[in-house]
């Protein structure tokens, strides 16, 4: 996989989609729960969203479920939970598996391309990797990380 435009990821209905409908944006992907201590950075990534969608840039939202069940079992559940408890209107997809042998090409492509501290695999809820308009993996933050704090990272790459 030379390209994150070669991934293709599910949406909450079951389609299937391809990033390439994402090129030429700088994205923010980051692996959600949605009973996680970090939960609330929902409310950061939304006005992160809400401020810069206009200028190329979007938050792209991948549930998962492999850290302490922190994550609702169907996705409509988690929806309707982003919706209506953070006002999330960025794009959310499918529940995902972020580590381990079936982590999906996306998040082996990411963790790839920025590893983590000790190991390459994702640690936990709100890890964050930042991909510029080239669809390059610049960096990847830490899931204590505040989404707030990236932003003047987001703004070089506008």
């Amino acid at each position: 996989m030379e390209s994150i435009y070669d991934i293709q990821v599910i949406k909450p209905s079951g389609e299937l989609i391809s990033l390439t409908d994402y090129k030429g944006q700088v994205l923010l992907v980051v692996n959600t729960a949605s009973k996680c201590g970090f939960t609330p950075q929902f409310t950061e990534l939304q006005a992160l969203y809400e401020k810069y969608e206009g200028q190329g840039f979007t938050v792209l939202g991948f549930p998962s479920d492999q850290f302490m069940n922190q994550e609702f079992d169907e996705n409509d559940q988690i929806m309707e939970f982003c919706q209506v408890n953070y006002g999330v209107s960025f794009p959310m997809f499918a529940k995902t598996e972020v580590k381990g042998a079936n982590a999906t090409p996306l998040f082996q492509f990411l963790t790839k391309k920025q590893s983590g501290l000790l190991t390459g695999s994702i640690k936990w809820n709100f890890t964050k990797f930042l991909v510029n308009r080239e669809g390059e993996v610049i960096d990847r933050y830490a899931p204590q990380t505040s989404p707030s704090k990236i932003e003047r990272d987001i703004q070089n790459l506008l």
